[in-house]
């Protein structure tokens, strides 16, 4: 299908602007951007924006994820207009938009935090959702700040295979395996509607998981996926997210490392791409309100698996955004 189809729009609305048409511009030329999509500058007004944020002075172990934002937009070159699973045109039903990468301190992490709420915040005050490309996980933190500014606390919905509740690492409060158990403290998240997905390996102890209970979160494990399958996974996940608003955070350790090796901390035993771009597609009718894709480290990344899964990822995600905007104008 050429790269320039698009559906429709009411015809209230202009025609977004769509991905250059690969039938005149190679693939391997054209815009540096997400999808090869107009940068934020070049249109009125975005439905949705993608922010990269290069950043990874918050991780314990490999180092890498500030070149994920780049990596991620290299390898979505190949993302085409029409999304045949969910029958949805992300880029032609609504604005996305590249809002560049944003410049943060690598230094100091608390004034990183700051500025990344900040920006965020100006972003969603046009009115636009943010897609957030990191970095490592710690960004999820201020990105929540900025949508339970508006939202009220919501419900989380975190793709991983670490909890990411743990109190300090060295005794800093603000590193990539802290920040929801910094967003719970802080009221950021509906205690009665949050969800790990994808849990596996090694803890400390059997007291993380009673501790992450206590800060609103149920488990779906790994190995849930070879017990129950994808639906029967995704009835849970429908379930205990149930009305309201949602924010989706993924790290792409979810999948196993054979899926995504260029990440920091690799768990074996994890997610295929197929299990988790299928369960991301169950999201159409939940209102999601914005969302994250972090922990690509493209230094330890083969044949661009861990940035093609991660762009894919990000399609799904336009995709569920699309379609529940078209849902919502004809409510």
């Amino acid at each position: 299908m050429p790269d320039n189809t698009a559906s429709r729009p009411t015809p209230a609305r202009t025609d977004p602007i769509g991905p250059v048409d690969a039938t005149r511009v190679p693939r391997y030329a054209g815009p540096a951007t997400f999808a090869r999509l107009p940068r934020l500058d070049e249109v009125p007004r975005a439905d949705v924006a993608v922010l990269g944020v290069p950043f990874d002075s918050g991780v314990s172990y490999r180092p890498g994820a500030r070149f994920g934002p780049g990596h991620v937009r290299a390898s979505s070159k190949l993302l085409r207009p029409y999304n045949p699973a969910l029958d949805a045109f992300p880029f032609g039903t609504q604005q996305v938009a590249d809002a560049g990468d944003l410049g943060v301190n690598p230094f100091d992490l608390q004034e990183a935090i700051e500025t990344i709420d900040r920006a965020v915040t100006d972003l969603r005050a046009d009115g636009a959702e943010v897609l957030t490309i990191g970095g490592d996980h710690t960004i999820a933190l201020p990105v929540l700040r900025a949508v339970a500014r508006d939202s009220g606390p919501v419900a989380v919905l975190h793709f991983d295979a670490h909890l990411d509740t743990w109190d300090t690492y060295f005794g800093a409060p603000y590193t990539h395996g802290t920040p929801f158990r910094r967003a719970s403290e802080e009221g950021l998240i509906d205690l009665e509607r949050s969800m790990h997905v994808g849990i596996r390996g090694p803890l400390y102890s059997g007291r993380d998981l009673e501790d992450d209970a206590v800060l609103g979160f149920q488990v779906v494990r790994s190995d849930d996926f070879e017990v129950d399958g994808v639906a029967g996974v995704v009835e849970r996940m429908r379930r205990r997210l149930a009305d309201g608003p949602v924010y989706v955070s993924v790290d792409i350790d979810v999948l196993d490392p054979a899926h995504a090796p260029g990440t920091g901390t690799p768990e074996a035993g994890g997610l295929t791409s197929r299990e988790l771009l299928n369960t991301l597609r169950a999201l159409v009718g939940v209102e999601v309100v914005g969302a994250d894709i972090v922990e690509v480290a493209p230094p330890y990344d083969h044949a661009e698996l861990t940035g093609v899964a991660a762009a894919h990822v990000g399609y799904e995600l336009l995709s569920v955004l699309a379609l529940n905007r078209q849902a919502a104008r004809h409510d």
